[in-house]
């Protein structure tokens, strides 16, 4: 019996050392750990140097070499990672002109404002474009300053160029470009087929708008060949476009604000814009106040964006109206040309 009872202490005294020991090494290992992340965090470990180990060193020389020829093969200007905005709900509205929010006040800021140029472009000279310009109307100017990326792409003839129209305008600019040995393509939903390739350039039957349609209405669907161009640039796989023209009778307004809200500006080099002011243009609301506000406010989100205006023409044949009314004897259209100072094609 004695002897009974002697086993039974010694069974519990081991077991409780046991349970002591298991519970001390649970709390080493706890506070160990606790104690080599934070060494480590004060501490980082230096990764060792390329010349402690030749074989890294000879692998590093050999995708660098790879890196370099891959990069002179689809670049023509040092790549940049591009990252689109968050999308947007809404532009920001400029303040008003003057206190008495008059027609008068906001259409002189406006008309000064798209025909003062902000930076000026010198040309300096490819031979290709400067021949073919001088033959036709000098409206659409492109801006081949050395200091911008598109004279030196069209150099290289890696440069892409998208135009929007709506059918009937001339298409010299793209030709040109086309044979200078850009990639144009041209959207237009007028042509009879999807995809026609014409004169060295893509025709698409496609109309850009600034929003996409919706399946689920019938009378969409049957108009299924308009998109937004950010849906178009993603269908294309396009990431980039050097030049951008566009040329779409009065719908440029929301067009135009469209691509400010989605980020797509950043993706685009150069644009060249044809405004309609005879009157507000599709879809764009309010007294005519309003209106001339919300246009300046649309081109002053292009110079957030860092678009320079560079050229500004006007058709002196075009009648002299501003929102059906002869105001400071402004033109009915104007052509504009915007480079974007902080794009770098990849």
């Amino acid at each position: 019996m004695l002897k009974e009872r002697v086993n039974r202490c010694v069974l519990l005294r081991v077991c409780v050392l046991l349970s002591v020991l298991c519970v001390c090494a649970h709390i080493y290992v706890e506070f160990s750990g606790y104690g080599l992340k934070n060494w480590k965090r004060v501490h980082p470990v230096t990764p060792k140097s390329n010349k402690q180990d030749p074989k890294h060193q000879r692998v590093s020389k050999t995708s660098d070499r790879l890196t370099l020829r891959d990069d002179s093969k689809t670049t023509c200007c040092p790549p940049v990672q591009q990252q689109r905005k968050s999308l947007r709900w809404k532009i920001e509205l400029e303040p008003w002109a003057s206190e008495s929010h008059s027609l008068e006040e906001e259409a002189f800021r406006f008309i000064k404002y798209i025909t003062t140029p902000q930076v000026f472009c010198e040309n300096p000279g490819v031979p290709v474009i400067q021949r073919e310009v001088e033959e036709v109307e000098r409206s659409w100017v492109l801006c081949l300053d050395n200091r911008f990326s598109l004279a030196k792409c069209i150099i290289a003839k890696h440069c892409r160029v998208y135009s929007l129209g709506l059918g009937g305008e001339d298409k010299w600019l793209e030709r040109v470009l086309a044979k200078a040995g850009c990639e144009v393509h041209s959207f237009d939903p007028s042509i009879k087929e999807a995809h026609l390739q014409d004169s060295h350039m893509w025709l698409h039957r496609l109309s850009v708008d600034w929003r996409d349609p919706n399946p689920a209405i019938r009378a969409q669907r049957q108009h299924g060949s308009t998109k937004k161009l950010a849906t178009i640039l993603n269908d294309f796989g396009h990431r980039q476009v050097d030049v951008l023209k566009v040329d779409m009778e009065s719908a440029e307004w929301k067009i135009l604000e469209n691509l400010i809200l989605e980020g797509v500006l950043s993706s685009v080099g150069l644009l060249l814009l044809e405004i309609h002011v005879h009157w507000p243009g599709f879809e764009v609301g309010g007294d005519e106040p309003s209106v001339v506000r919300y246009w300046f406010s649309l081109l002053r989100e292009l110079e957030r964006a860092h678009f320079c205006l560079y050229h500004s023409y006007s058709n002196p044949a075009k009648p002299r109206l501003f929102l059906h009314k002869n105001l400071h004897n402004a033109s009915s259209s104007y052509v504009l040309g915007w480079v974007n100072t902080h794009y770098s094609p990849q």
